[in-house]
């Protein structure tokens, strides 16, 4: 459920804007760069010098007018903006039908892309992301990541919609290398899919165990850059016996086609295949059943309606909090300034290995704050509180209780313990006092609404059809830094 190097095949042309007009809104799609032009091409061409086929990219200082306006723990939400198929899924009664919208939404997030090859912001460690969205039948979804590790890169990821008892944790380890003439993102980590209130056999929550394809751009040296997904993808569901295998394709040097993909539903015990899916990701996609021979279009991405998350104002995000941390990184993108973008982000990057160096003279371990590490499992890192499985108030709770989401929620006085020493009772409770949080260092702060502040909190949350609060609110609480680009 994410991205490295991203892009879409086609070329647009963008106007320049000034800093300040770059600055994300909310809800602000900012998948907006122009196609690489000669003098990018040229900046590529004066790297060779730094590239061996092989190469581990995280040692290479990459160019920014190759970087997308976005830290990779937001590009991972792009997984996450077809709503809509993942409730149809959840509502789908017959478990064949059921994982058949399963791998249907998990393919409709890969057109979601910048329109020229493009790489996330790598994030720094302990970075974090939050965001919401507020979908079409009045019900809100949340997401919380964090950058776990440095050396190898790891970011954490946590998604969940109460009212439809869905839930999504994951971890991405993206690893790139140079190949001569492209460049790829090994994209290693796994993520798991739960509808938490649909029980399999040994009675635990119906799982979905998803990786994925690993991304690469080609023509980095000589040619037309150009993006593809390729090798395999696979989506598992032992519950209920079902495995689908997706090979993203890659064009050849004589025959063959971008973006294609061909896929298999079937019994991961007889190996019967149920249902082959060809076409491809970034146009349609069409799905036959092979009991019936009856073919039909899966997904047309031109047609699909896509729901970007929203974010709180960057005003009042902590210093480590994505769009905050990159914003002038961002807005020098936005307005083509490669000068202003390369000097502030060598800035952050300074200032991180200076902090790693600290570290390592005081002989402190780094830990996250929203993740804890867990033993035999591969996630290593999970959201830290327990979220009740089933009570959808509670849920609400106990997320609104790790980090500020919505716009007026501020940080608890616990947020920069580390997560492996929060206690689930240790966080802040949401009563109406005049006692606010204390924001998180270098947070700034909000003239009402904290996380104590119920009444912020509850004109913050979906309506019920009779127009009351969907949930009260009350709380319980790198080594070497190489390149952001990494």
């Amino acid at each position: 459920m994410a991205v490295g190097l991203l892009g879409r095949h086609g070329h647009g042309h963008g106007h320049s804007k000034s800093p300040s007009q770059n600055t994300p809104s909310p809800a602000e799609d900012i998948d907006d760069i122009d196609e690489v032009d000669g003098e990018g091409q040229n900046i590529i061409l004066s790297l060779i010098g730094q590239l061996r086929a092989g190469a581990d990219l995280s040692r290479i200082t990459l160019p920014t007018f190759i970087l997308e306006r976005k830290s990779m723990l937001e590009r991972i939400t792009n997984q996450l903006q077809h709503p809509y198929i993942l409730n149809e899924a959840h509502a789908t009664k017959d478990p064949v039908d059921r994982f058949v919208q399963v791998v249907k939404w998990y393919l409709s997030g890969w057109h979601i892309a910048p329109k020229a090859v493009k790489k996330p912001l790598n994030p720094v460690l302990g970075e974090h992301f939050t965001c919401y969205w507020d979908n079409d039948d009045n019900t809100r979804s949340y997401y919380i990541a964090e950058q776990t590790s440095h050396h190898p890169p790891k970011s954490s990821y946590f998604y969940i919609w109460p009212e439809h008892h869905i839930r999504i944790d994951g971890t991405l380890v993206p690893k790139s290398r140079f190949l001569g003439n492209s460049a790829a993102s090994i994209m290693e980590g796994v993520g798991f899919l739960k509808f938490l209130d649909i029980k399999s056999p040994n009675g635990e929550a119906e799982e979905y165990e998803i990786t994925q394809p690993n991304m690469y751009a080609r023509g980095v040296l000589i040619g037309t850059l150009k993006f593809e997904l390729g090798d395999f993808a696979v989506i598992k569901c032992k519950d209920n016996d079902l495995i689908c295998n997706i090979e993203f394709k890659t064009k050849g040097f004589i025959s063959g086609t971008y973006n294609a993909i061909h896929g298999e539903i079937k019994k991961i015990s007889t190996g019967k295949v149920l249902y082959e899916i060809t076409g491809k990701w970034n146009e349609v996609l069409e799905i036959k059943n092979l009991s019936t021979g009856h073919k039909s279009v899966f997904f047309d991405a031109a047609t699909a309606k896509k729901s970007p998350p929203k974010v709180r104002p960057i005003a009042e995000q902590g210093p480590l909090e994505s769009r905050r941390l990159w914003e002038k990184v961002t807005n020098a993108l936005g307005a083509r300034d490669h000068t202003v973008a390369t000097d502030e982000k060598f800035f952050i990057e300074d200032r991180q290995r200076a902090e790693a160096r600290k570290r390592e003279e005081d002989g402190v371990e780094f830990h996250p704050k929203l993740f804890k590490h867990v033993d035999n499992s591969p996630l290593e890192y999970v959201i830290y509180k327990d979220i009740d499985p089933l009570d959808v108030k509670k849920q609400t709770e106990q997320v609104f209780s790790i980090a500020p989401i919505l716009p007026g929620q501020q940080f608890h006085e616990h947020f920069s313990i580390p997560a492996f020493k929060k206690n689930p009772h240790d966080t802040v409770a949401a009563t109406a006092t005049s006692t606010a949080s204390a924001p998180a260092p270098g947070a700034t702060p909000t003239p009402s609404g904290g996380l104590n502040d119920v009444s912020g909190l509850k004109s913050a949350l979906p309506k019920t059809s009779s127009g009351t609060s969907a949930a009260s609110v009350s709380g319980e609480s790198d080594d070497e830094f190489v390149d952001a680009e990494s």
